[in-house]
């Protein structure tokens, strides 16, 4: 398929890189793509930023058949522009379609689509420290029906907004709260997909620890309520007797790309890490007995957020004096600078924007 280039008649001012936020100002221009059970995925196009116009019976608004992806694109210091990993962004991608009904989608094709979106919006890439181009790939149902079924018909969409910090701590340890009362997934569900109910389902506890002073919430298995599972926004790793524990992936979490990231590099450094349940028990008695040595989050947004404090019940837990872990911050940076290009990629993680 050809992509068809429509450019806007009036750019936008450029935000001020110093002061961005996450997820509040968009670039000039989208991609979108259609599907019919008749033609497939057809007419892509890259058009000027703007509303898309629905029916009221538009059925992603009655039954919430949404998926989408988040990636980035950074600015190095000799200007070129960088990837992460994108490849396994859009196969995660085709993996929340299946789950979801939608049509699965070339992604090499959608991965040369982004390419050439960003070189129309390479303008957009932030060049401040810590800053980058936030990517937010999305597929909706389009069928006009109201009725309990998937939709014969998709919109598949990519728009780009200039961000910093995801947390408004930045890279300073962030305090979370465990809840036991409220469930986001269990295995057989929709925890392991990138779906809009997955995190609608998290947003009555997420309120209820901003009100308490607590920037995220620890979710628990939704079976038992006694296993970690993860944050609203990030994979969870505890560092526990000098072995990196992370929640095994168990159909109800998500497959973190950042999370593996994580998994493999301290493989190459020879540092152990365990996949497995680990209960919240087991994490305040290893805080008790002076083996709980750290605790961070993985994610896009974040890519590391290391963790000060975790709410349990009436208990606090404090990690660190609330300083910044020595692994939190080992992966922050070696992440980063091969994101940024100020470092070595031996595993070809990046792909430059030619």
């Amino acid at each position: 398929m050809e992509i068809s280039i429509s450019k806007s008649e009036f750019l936008k001012a450029l935000p001020d890189g110093g002061g961005l936020t996450f997820g509040t100002v968009f670039t000039d221009h989208m991609f979108n793509l259609d599907y019919s059970r008749e033609k497939g995925w057809h007419n892509p196009r890259i058009e000027p930023y703007g509303p898309i116009t629905m029916d009221p019976a538009t059925m992603v608004l009655h039954y919430g058949q949404s998926i989408f992806e988040g990636l980035k694109a950074f600015k190095a210091g000799n200007g070129d522009i960088r990837l992460f990993r994108p490849e396994e962004n859009f196969r995660r991608f085709n993996r929340s379609a299946y789950k979801l009904c939608i049509p699965q989608f070339d992604e090499a094709f959608a991965l040369k689509a982004l390419k050439e979106l960003l070189r129309l919006e390479k303008r957009w890439v932030p060049s401040a420290p810590g800053t980058s181009l936030y990517i937010r790939p999305t597929i909706i149902a389009t069928d006009p029906f109201v009725g309990v079924r998937a939709s014969y018909t998709y919109r598949f969409f990519i728009i780009l907004s200039p961000v910093g910090a995801y947390y408004k701590e930045g890279f300073n340890p962030v305090k979370i709260w465990v809840t036991d009362k409220y469930v986001r997934a269990v295995p057989g569900g929709m925890g392991d997909v990138k779906t809009a109910g997955n995190y609608a389902a998290s947003l009555f506890a997420s309120e209820d620890a901003h009100n308490q002073g607590y920037t995220q919430v620890l979710w628990l298995d939704g079976v038992e309520r006694r296993y970690v599972e993860e944050v609203g926004s990030m994979n969870i790793f505890f560092v526990i007797d000098d072995e990196i524990v992370t929640p095994a992936l168990s159909g109800s979490i998500l497959a973190g790309i950042t999370r593996d990231t994580v998994i493999r590099l301290a493989a190459k450094w020879g540092k152990p890490v365990s996949e497995r349940r680990i209960s919240i028990d087991e994490v305040v008695a290893a805080h008790d007995s002076g083996k709980l040595q750290e605790c961070f989050g993985s994610g896009t947004a974040a890519v590391i957020s290391p963790v000060g404090m975790i709410r349990y019940k009436d208990r606090e837990i404090k990690l660190g004096n609330g300083e910044v872990g020595p692994w939190a911050r080992k992966f922050f940076d070696t992440i980063t600078d091969i994101q940024y290009g100020r470092a070595e990629d031996p595993d070809g993680w990046t792909m430059l924007l030619s």
